[in-house]
Order: structure tokens, then C-alpha cells, then sequence
């Protein structure tokens, strides 16, 4: 199977993907300004600190309006948990791109004693949890009084997916990244199928068959696996075979989907309804016991008075009478036997 950071790269390889995604998903109006027509991909080797070659296969530029290339640099993240650590790995790849350029002329206006061309860094997130790294290479680095205007400052743009409701990337229209996106967070089988629909409506062209092809492979090695554990995906190729395959197979697999999901349900509802039962068991104890501590100090205090009503008008109390007294806890039992303790000339009188 092919994993997932391989097919991510596999789908913004084409220059429609990595549009969209500028268009769509990154802010300000100067986005709208750019010349996509001279989007192109740029393949560089970067060699880190630790001679380890990394080939970086995300790195692509176009044009702004004062015909300035802008190179844009794709980081996909694909890790459970945020790197902490990912600004610090933002701007070593930008120190090692910059390198690059520099060794390359790239400089802007082209030739030696120009600057060096804007870099956007984009990080694409798809994890589960909430990214909760630092954004900021500032932020990283202990501030020492003195030393603030040293502090190497790098930011890079977070697109996290879960960020993003359903209502936002349908707003985005005809946006192929919005679409990706929505296929990622698709929880049924009906909800993938109206995704490819559309894909299959806006990729019709034949110069679009690269990008067909990459949604079909990602769908049949990635996503649909990773949503069917157990179902055997048919092999496929292009994104009309697998409209025609969840068409096809789209009750079978709704059924199995909905096993698997109350399969899951009931598993995390004995979980969860454990961990319930134990704090409500514990609250209702507790109060139970405070309440029930309460009425036997008021029980014992009562029968204290008792025994001392009797002992003072000088009835004779049994040992059978007193432990009789001592041991209940019913306050209107006890309320009953110290009024009639009053006037009562016999032990009987009190207790019949």
C-alpha cells in the first residue's frame, strides 16, 4: 500500500492542486494577483547538518505582478502528534533553500548583489489532534533581556484540515484541495460518492488525466482502506472507475461502514459509561454517606436525650431498653419516645 505522505505528494505534484491550495486556503488579496501561468515545480537536493541528502520534491514558484518569482515551500505533515519543534525545521529547510538559490543565482533582480527571492512556507496538516506547536520560531527560544533583537525570527503558514468546517470547504467552489479535504473528514460511503461525483464533473478535460488518476489512486490505496479495514477495494485507475465502484458497491459497504461504526460505539460507550459509573458512583457516595452521617448524629443525640429524660424522672432503664434506645435511627420513632418519656410512669407506656 502506498502510505500516506507519498500519495499526498503524489496529488500536489500537479500544478492544479498546488493553485487551489494559494487560492483557496491561503489569506490576502494578493494571492488573487498572481501569474499561475508560470507555476512551475522546482526540484532541488538539500544537504542537512547531518550529511544526510533530502530530496525535496514540494518546492514550487510562480510569478507576482512585478514579474518577482515567488517560490513556495510545501512541508505535508502527517505525524499523530504536532512536531514542536516544526519551526526550527521550517527555517533549516529555508536556510538550506536560500543556500541553494544563492548557489544557483537565483537572486532577485537575476545576477550577484540582488536579494534573495520571498519564500512562502506552508505547513499541511492532517492529524486528528489540534496542532498545538508553536507557529513562530521566536517563540522557541528563551527570552533573555538584551538579547531580543538576536532571536531569529521564521514563520510558516498552518493549514490544518480539521480547522475547516463543512461549510467552509463547500463554499470553496470548484476547489480541488476543498475536495480533498472534505474526503478526509467524509465519515460515510455517501459522502465520498458525492465528493467523486463532483470530481468527475470538474476534471473532464483530457490535459486533466494526470490529476484524475492521482484522486484514484489515493482513493483506492488510502482512503478507502483506511475506511473499510476489512472490505478488498477492486483495483482502479481513474476517478470514473471509482464513481462506478461506489455506486456499485455503495449499500454493501454503507452496511459494513455502520457495522464498524457500532462496533466502535459500543466499545467506547462500555468505556465511557465504566468511567461514568465510577465518578456518579463515587458523587452518590459521598453524598449518601454525608447525609447518612448526619442523620445517625441527630439519631444518637436523641437517644442521648432520651435515656437522660428517663434517668431523671427516675424509671428504670434495662440493659435490652437502652440498647433498644442506641440502635434506632428512626427520628420520628425517637421524637415519639421522648414526648411520651414526659408524663409516661412506665417504660411500658413509652414503647407500646
Amino acid at each position: 500500500m502506498v502510505d500516506h505522505d507519498h500519495s499526498y505528494k503524489h496529488l500536489f505534484k500537479e500544478p492544479t492542486m498546488v493553485r487551489d491550495l494559494l487560492l483557496g486556503f491561503v489569506p490576502g488579496q494578493w494571492v488573487q494577483s498572481l501569474d499561475f501561468s508560470t507555476l512551475e515545480h522546482v526540484g532541488s537536493t538539500f544537504v542537512s547538518d547531518d550529511l544526510r541528502e533530502r530530496e525535496d520534491d514540494m518546492v514550487w514558484r510562480l510569478k507576482l505582478v512585478d514579474q518577482t518569482w515567488l517560490y513556495v515551500y510545501l512541508l505535508l505533515e502527517f505525524q499523530s502528534k504536532p512536531d514542536p519543534m516544526m519551526a526550527l525545521r521550517i527555517m533549516v529547510y529555508l536556510g538550506l533553500l536560500y543556500q541553494d538559490m544563492v548557489a544557483q543565482k537565483l537572486m532577485t533582480p537575476e545576477g550577484e548583489g540582488g536579494k534573495l527571492p520571498p519564500v512562502l512556507p506552508i505547513v499541511l496538516y492532517n492529524g486528528e489532534g489540534a496542532w498545538t506547536a508553536a507557529e513562530e520560531m521566536r517563540d522557541l527560544v528563551y527570552p533573555v533581556e538584551g538579547l531580543d533583537i538576536y532571536i531569529p525570527s521564521c514563520r510558516y503558514l498552518l493549514l490544518d484540515e480539521q480547522r475547516y468546517t463543512d461549510e467552509e470547504l463547500e463554499s470553496a467552489q470548484r476547489n480541488l484541495v476543498a475536495a480533498l479535504f472534505r474526503l478526509e473528514k467524509s465519515r460515510t460511503a455517501a459522502d465520498i460518492r458525492a465528493v467523486v461525483d463532483r470530481l468527475v464533473t470538474w476534471l473532464k478535460e483530457p490535459e486533466q488525466a494526470g490529476i484524475r488518476r492521482a484522486f484514484a489512486v489515493w482513493l483506492r490505496r488510502v482512503l478507502l482502506p483506511a475506511r473499510l479495514k476489512d472490505v478488498e477495494v477492486p483495483e482502479v485507475s481513474d476517478l470514473g472507475e471509482v464513481r462506478t465502484m461506489l455506486e456499485e458497491r455503495v449499500i454493501q459497504w454503507t452496511k459494513e461502514w455502520k457495522q464498524q461504526g457500532l462496533e466502535q460505539g459500543l466499545e467506547q460507550g462500555l468505556e465511557q459509561g465504566l468511567e461514568q459509573g465510577l465518578e456518579q458512583g463515587l458523587e452518590q457516595g459521598l453524598e449518601q454517606g454525608l447525609t447518612r452521617g448526619k442523620a445517625e448524629g441527630k439519631a444518637e443525640g436523641k437517644a442521648e436525650s432520651l435515656l437522660a429524660v428517663l434517668e431523671a424522672r427516675g424509671l428504670t432503664v434495662t440493659d435490652e431498653n437502652e440498647a433498644s434506645i442506641r440502635s434506632c435511627r428512626d427520628l420520628e420513632t425517637l421524637d415519639r419516645w421522648l414526648r411520651k418519656a414526659v408524663k409516661a410512669e412506665s417504660l411500658d407506656e413509652i414503647f407500646e
